[in-house]
């Protein structure tokens, strides 16, 4: 007599059925992207109004390298130039505050972040949560890749 040992591997699901209910459900996608799109216009606005700080900076950057991921993605993959025009300004940015000590947005960077940010509101309304999810994590993943570069130390001396 053939003795088979019918034992069953449980393997649990990878989301559970709230969280793909919530993630393909209209209901739940309206407030996270406009939640998304609010710190957007927020940060833009206290930028806009002298009031930046490295925080909105940060929340900022964030939001627009999840939308180049987006358009990587296939959202509005021919806005992409779009966006890295508003990275760069948010580099211009930066190198403004190290020189002046003042977080400044000038009128070309606030134009290129509007810009962005309106391509950015399209791709939110269009993308499921699966996929903004999925932007997010490239995101972060290309940040974690991306090695700091060493100082260069100038001698003032020579």
């Amino acid at each position: 007599m053939l003795n088979k040992s019918r034992t069953r591997k449980h393997t649990h699901a990878a989301m559970s059925p709230l969280l793909r209910a919530l993630t393909y459900s209209h209901a739940a996608h309206e407030p996270v992207t406009q939640g998304m799109l609010l710190q957007c216009y927020v940060g833009l606005d206290a930028f806009r109004r002298g009031h930046g700080s490295r925080e909105l900076f940060t929340t900022l950057g964030r939001q627009l390298l999840v939308a180049e991921e987006l358009c990587l993605i296939g959202y509005q993959p021919d806005e992409i130039s779009d966006v890295r025009e508003a990275l760069a300004a948010m580099v211009h940015i930066d190198a403004t505050r190290r020189e002046e000590g003042v977080w400044l947005m000038g009128d070309v960077e606030y134009a290129w972040l509007c810009v962005a940010f309106e391509i950015f509101g399209r791709q939110l309304a269009v993308a499921s949560l699966d996929s903004i999810a999925k932007a997010e994590t490239r995101m972060v993943e290309g940040l974690l890749r991306v090695k700091p570069t060493p100082a260069i130390i100038v001698d003032a001396s020579v």
